[in-house]
């Protein structure tokens, strides 16, 4: 079906897992014809999740992007994982959309991940749709739910449609206010609703409170029901059942007939500028005007290549249209066009505002682009989604010798397509390391890079980044000299160290009087005291916070060689250190823990146990806390797993390097035992 702006429906399904979103959308493309059969998570048949490692678990890892004609709308439905370990490409969505419709599982209730994704839908400013399932389940209580809903995100939330005969069907309470429902009047319900709908618009509010609802047209309703979702006056609760189709065909009628389309919602936050000087500015959905378009998702597709899918807000996107990515200088042609099937791209002519589409290997397309056709959009970029930051890590390395730059561009496609997975190279510790929401991210990930790009490696926690410093004053000397029969070599240095303040570096003082030493070997001393500073003196770790004073010393006028100077400037400096009090340094961290408020004494009396210093706790909404903390990173690397069975799966945290302080006495020891420098012979 062509279709133009006004009869777009953009949709995201999300939810805490087991909400059965995955059968919902089943449910949806089968009842909108999009598919001939709804298949089954657990035969492992579905549309959506048609990835080998989604059917071997039995729920969702990816996003699945489609469409359905329904009436006269055509409907971008996005289904989205559940776990919060894939919560990156779930959250990608919501840039895509108008409208986020939260599962929530009947006979769960309120969960987690129902609170985190109502929340990120409300700072997207999207209309948000509360859509009750598996309503057939026995022991459902679903007035108690309605309650529990009404209580947790405000007296907003009110049905649109309410069950019936146990869940065997929903009857309206909007558009056909009649019939009988399990949980209450569905006239009463119809009047809530008007009345919350008509409270937006004055106009509206007196001609109803005046002629009832018979004063009021019917496109006057849509508008003002528009406005409130889109206000975030009304969140309407409806009921299904995807297993049997119960309430299935009256969620498309919702979403026909009163979900904004592109025109209608609130504008998109795009600015233009970077950082203090970044200004807002507005997008129209005008199919004539120049093109701003969005990438919100990046496939790496073994078939077609790279996939850029993007959501157009402005002008219209053609076969052969010239576009530019972001402030790039040279344009690409718009070769390909598609629509996405799941995992079928089907070429189409033209992408109008509203539209998700995507083209194929543009190496420079990534997540967040701005596709564009004037030099007037250069420097625009949506406000940044708030992604939750990834703080599991692994130490990885190639299994096999000769992989490295095999594993260089598997880690950064897999990057590409995941906004909360991430991949650092620390040069100090000669490490890479990968960091996702949890172990199970990183397990699939693994696994991934595995199966699709025949790349295996080894782990291991990542190596905390101790420093060494020295505790007191102390001096140094070493002379190298070594004659072979022929040229010798020759230098001696006396030296000198102090400790500076903590974050004070390293300091290199030349007080040689009288040409003790020329000055053309202070820069081969300097060398080797680096080297020591680099490599460590007593475990291994960088040096800093240390004066080095080089105050007399010896030369020879023939023997004396920029390599004699490098090894006596190393050798007295670690002779030095020695009798310097060497202290190790541990990183200590800023560590802010979000809990329900019910946890939060495992929550501290866990922190107790991990050298914490806790600096307090802020409320924050929905009856969460956070726990503030100060503590040292190597009690915290696996903290993840610890945090999820301490608050159930419900816990999230984030942290922040503050300073380093010294490490207690037993745990130098230990580092300093377990370190065995190469000794080099003079």
């Amino acid at each position: 079906m062509r279709h133009n702006t006004q009869q777009i429906r953009n949709v995201v399904l999300a939810g805490h897992q087991g909400a059965g979103k995955t059968t919902l959308f089943e449910a949806l493309l089968h009842a909108g014809g999009a598919i001939q059969t709804a298949g089954t998570v657990e035969r492992g048949s579905t549309f959506s999740d048609s990835d080998p490692m989604e059917k071997a678990r039995g729920h969702s890892i990816n996003s699945t992007i489609t469409a359905i004609d329904h009436g006269d709308v055509h409907i971008n439905l996005i289904d989205t994982a559940g776990y919060p370990d894939f919560r990156g490409p779930t959250l990608s969505a919501l840039a895509a959309v108008e409208t986020c419709a939260v599962v929530v599982n009947a006979a769960s209730g309120i969960e987690h991940g129902t609170i985190r994704l109502m929340e990120h839908a409300r700072a997207r400013r999207l209309a948000r749709l509360l859509v009750v399932n598996k309503i057939d389940h026995d022991g459902v209580d679903p007035a108690a739910l309605v309650d529990q809903l009404r209580d947790t995100f405000g007296s907003e939330c009110l049905p649109i449609n309410l069950p019936s005969r146990g869940g065997a069907a929903v009857v309206d309470c909007f558009f056909r206010p009649d019939g009988d429902s399990d949980i209450g009047s569905v006239a009463e319900a119809h009047r809530r609703i008007i009345d919350q709908v008509v409270e937006i618009n004055e106009d509206v509010m007196g001609r109803y409170l005046e002629d009832g609802e018979s004063g009021i047209e019917g496109e006057e309703l849509h508008d003002a029901f528009e406005q409130c979702l889109r206000e975030g006056h009304l969140v309407p609760i409806c009921f299904v059942s995807a297993r049997t189709g119960a309430g299935v065909r009256e969620l498309l009628d919702i979403v026909e007939r009163l979900l904004p389309h592109p025109g209608e919602a609130n504008p998109p936050p795009f600015v233009k500028g970077i950082g203090a000087d970044a200004t807002p500015i507005a997008s129209r959905p005008d199919p004539q005007a120049h093109v701003i378009a969005d990438v919100f998702k990046i496939v790496n597709d073994p078939f077609v290549g790279k996939l850029g899918i993007f959501r157009v807000y402005q002008g219209t996107v053609r076969r052969d249209t010239q576009l530019f990515v972001d402030d790039g200088r040279k344009p690409f042609k718009v070769a390909h066009l598609y629509r996405l099937r799941g995992r079928e791209h089907v070429e189409i002519d033209e992408a109008v505002p509203g539209d998700i589409a995507a083209v194929a290997k543009i190496e420079d397309v990534h997540f967040d682009a701005i596709l564009h056709d004037s030099h007037d959009e250069d420097h625009i970029h949506l406000k940044p989604l708030d992604f939750p930051r990834p703080m599991f890590g692994l130490a990885i390395e190639p299994l096999h010798k000769g992989q490295e730059q095999k594993l260089a561009t598997a880690l950064h496609r897999l990057a590409e397509e995941d906004p909360c997975f991430r991949v650092e190279h620390n040069a100090e510790l000669n490490e890479t390391v990968i960091r996702g929401l949890g172990e199970l991210h990183l397990k699939l990930m693994l696994e991934r890079m595995k199966e699709r790009y025949q790349v295996e490696v080894s782990t291991r926690p990542p190596r905390i980044a101790y420093r060494e410093t020295i505790g007191a004053r102390a001096d140094g000397h070493h002379r190298h000299k070594k004659q072979t029969g022929g040229a010798g070599q020759f230098g001696e240095v006396f030296l000198r160290i102090e400790p500076l303040p903590r974050g004070g570096g390293f300091e290199f003082v030349d007080e040689i009087r009288g040409g003790a030493i020329p000055n053309q070997f202070l820069p081969a001393i300097e060398k080797g005291i680096r080297q020591v500073l680099d490599h460590g003196a007593v475990a291994g770790y960088q040096v800093q916070d240390v004066r080095v004073i080089v105050y007399d010393g010896k030369y020879h006028p023939v023997d004396s060689k920029e390599v004699a100077f490098v090894a006596a400037g190393r050798k007295a400096f670690l002779d030095a250190i020695g009798k310097a009090r060497p202290i190790l340094l541990e990183p200590i961290v800023n560590l802010d823990v979000t809990v329900p408020e019910q946890h939060i004494g495992d929550i501290t009396g866990g922190l107790a146990g991990k050298r914490a210093r806790i600096n307090g706790t802020d409320s924050q909404r929905g009856g969460e806390l956070v726990v503030k903390a100060q503590v040292p990173l190597a009690e915290v690397t696996d903290y993840s797993n610890e945090l999820k069975a301490a608050s159930a799966g419900r816990g999230r945290y984030t942290i922040e390097f503050s300073h380093y302080e010294p490490v207690p006495p037993n745990v130098q020891k230990q580092l300093v035992e377990s370190f065995r420098p190469r000794v080099e012979e003079d």
